[in-house]
């Protein structure tokens, strides 16, 4: 696959206005400072689609990008770590909750890990959200460009047994150099026939 337009489209931060149609949708989730806004950049070939910042925990709201005129990247609200009440993450894990459950376009979803550390315990409550609720997803061991090449394999083998999955549900992915975006687009493609 190729992607060769991505325009944002909208922004939910209730329910009511979480998009309902028949486009088909990917979603990606992960802790706050996990690289979501730089991954999606990087698949996208555009530098400042998703909005990228020092300060983790800025997206608190489901965002929207229309892929190739066809299908949406939806990018869910980064978790573990926010300057804000309890109030706020709440609504943010409600709507998020809501999204997952509720939509009927959505072919799969990203899980993004940071290959340099273990998995968190919320990365393993989503895993087993996702498991509990038959949702179909896959792993993406961001910013692999910290490991040494030959570190990579073994970075992705320890995720996965620390997340008790398979290791073939690991993808490594560098947004710096592009490493694995080729395998990731062709398992994109994959879930979207």
């Amino acid at each position: 696959m190729k992607i060769t337009s991505a325009k944002y489209l909208t922004s939910a931060v209730r329910e009511e206005q979480i998009l309902r149609d028949d486009l088909l949708e990917v979603a990606f989730v992960g802790r706050s400072n996990v690289g979501k806004s730089s991954l999606l950049n990087s698949l996208c070939g555009q530098k400042n689609l998703a909005k990228t910042s020092s300060t983790p925990g800025l997206t608190k709201m489901i965002n929207y990008f229309l892929i190739n005129g066809s299908f949406r990247f939806v990018d869910l609200p980064g978790y573990g770590y926010a300057k804000t009440g309890q109030k706020h993450i709440a609504n943010w894990a409600g709507l998020m909750e809501t999204y997952l459950l509720q939509s009927q376009s959505l072919r799969t979803v990203f899980v993004l890990v940071d290959c340099r550390h273990e998995p968190s315990d919320l990365d393993r409550m989503m895993l087993n959200f996702l498991i509990e609720t038959q949702l179909p997803f896959v792993v993406i061991a961001t910013k692999v460009d910290k490991l040494a090449k030959s570190k990579i394999p073994q970075a992705c083998a320890g995720i996965a047994k620390s997340l008790g999955i398979r290791r073939e549900m690991i993808f490594p992915y560098s947004s710096e150099s592009g490493y694995g975006k080729e395998k990731l687009l062709e398992y994109l493609e994959g879930v979207l026939k």
